[in-house]
C-alpha cells in the first residue's frame, strides 16, 4: 500500500490543506439533544496532578470564571447529524475529500479503497469512502445512537449554525467535564476503579491488540457509561470533541480569567476528551485537563463534538 500523507498527532491525524470554505446556515433546524444548564462560576483550569503531556500546554493551573451556559448532555449523534444533513444537503469535508482516516483494526473497505498508512502513525489509514455515514469505509454503516465521527471543525460549526448553537469554548468544556470536581483527573475522580470500566478507552497492547474489556473496539453509544455529577455523558474517552478555540500551547500563561475564548489566531482548533484509542502507553489524554488540536478541515474516526447555547 502507498503511504497516505496525513500529518497530525498520534491521536488525530490531519487532512491535507484544502481551499474549501466552511458552509454556514441560517439557524433553522431543531436541536433535540437533552440540555444541562450550568450556573457558571469559578474553577481551577489545567492539570493539577502532574499528568500533563509535555508540549500540550496543560498549565499553569489558573482560575477561570465563566458565565452561565447550557451544554449538550451527550455528543451529537449520527441521528442528530443526519437530521441536519438531510434537511440541508450538507456534505462534510470527508465527503468532499472522498476519504478520511480510519483506525487499522476498524477497516471495512475493499483493498482498492485503502490508500495506505499515515506517516509516523501507521495505525491510521487513509480510506476512500470513509465518512460519517460509513465510519470504517464503504462497507460499514454508522449506528444511530453513537457519536457522529469523521466531522471536521468546519462541519461541526455548520451544524451549529443550522441548529442555532455554537461549539463550547475550551474553558466551558473543561468546567462541564469536571462536574464540580476541581483538580480531579477524570469526571468521576482521580482513579480508574477496579472492575467495570467507567470509560471507553483502549485495553490491551496498543495498537495491535484490544481485549475489549470495556466492550468496544471503536465508539460506544453516547449513554453507555455513567454521567458525571453535572449529568454529562462520556466527556472523556469515546470521541475527541471539537471546541471553538484556536489552539496555542502557551495560552494558559496569558489567558484572561473571565470567559476566555482562546487565542485570536492559530493553525489548529482545540480538541478535548480523548477517545476510544487512548492508552497510557502512548496517549493518556482521556483526562479533564488534557488538550490536543487539529486543523479545522481534518476529520477522523475518533472525532466528534457537542454544542452549547448561544
Amino acid at each position: 500500500m502507498a503511504e497516505c500523507d496525513m500529518s497530525g498527532s498520534c491521536c488525530t491525524p490531519a487532512t491535507p490543506a484544502s481551499p474549501m470554505e466552511p458552509v454556514r446556515f441560517v439557524a433553522r433546524g431543531t436541536h433535540t439533544i437533552e440540555q444541562v444548564d450550568l450556573p457558571g462560576g469559578e474553577f481551577q483550569m489545567g492539570d493539577a496532578t502532574g499528568d500533563g503531556n509535555w508540549g500540550d500546554g496543560e498549565g499553569p493551573v489558573h482560575p477561570v470564571v465563566l458565565s452561565p451556559f447550557s451544554i449538550d448532555a451527550t455528543s451529537v449523534t449520527t441521528t442528530d447529524f443526519a437530521a441536519f444533513a438531510d434537511a440541508t444537503g450538507y456534505r462534510t469535508e470527508a465527503e468532499e475529500y472522498a476519504f478520511s482516516a480510519v483506525f487499522h483494526l476498524a477497516l471495512a473497505a475493499g483493498p482498492e479503497d485503502v490508500m495506505g498508512p499515515a506517516a509516523g502513525t501507521p495505525w491510521w489509514v487513509g480510506v476512500r469512502g470513509a465518512d460519517w455515514r460509513h465510519p470504517g469505509g464503504a462497507l460499514s454503516a454508522a449506528e444511530a445512537d453513537h457519536p457522529v465521527v469523521h466531522v471536521s471543525w468546519n462541519d461541526a460549526v455548520a451544524y451549529c449554525s443550522w441548529a442555532g448553537r455554537r461549539l463550547p469554548t475550551e474553558a466551558e468544556w473543561e468546567y462541564a467535564s469536571r462536574g464540580g470536581l476541581d483538580g480531579a483527573r477524570y469526571p468521576w475522580g482521580d482513579d480508574l476503579p477496579e472492575g467495570a470500566w467507567p470509560v471507553n478507552i483502549w485495553q490491551g497492547v496498543f495498537p495491535a491488540e484490544n481485549t475489549l474489556a470495556d466492550g468496544y473496539l471503536t465508539t460506544a453509544p453516547v449513554r453507555t457509561f455513567a454521567p458525571n455529577a453535572y449529568g454529562l455523558w462520556q466527556t472523556v474517552g469515546n470521541v475527541w470533541e471539537w471546541c471553538s478555540d484556536w489552539y496555542a500551547p502557551d495560552y494558559y500563561a496569558y489567558s484572561p480569567s473571565a470567559d476566555p475564548r482562546g487565542p485570536l489566531r492559530g493553525t489548529g482548533r482545540v480538541l478535548r476528551g480523548g477517545s476510544f484509542l487512548c492508552h497510557d502507553s502512548y496517549c493518556n489524554r482521556y483526562r479533564n485537563s488534557a488538550r490536543s488540536s487539529n486543523t479545522p478541515d481534518s476529520s477522523m474516526a475518533n472525532g466528534g463534538f457537542r454544542t452549547v447555547s448561544l
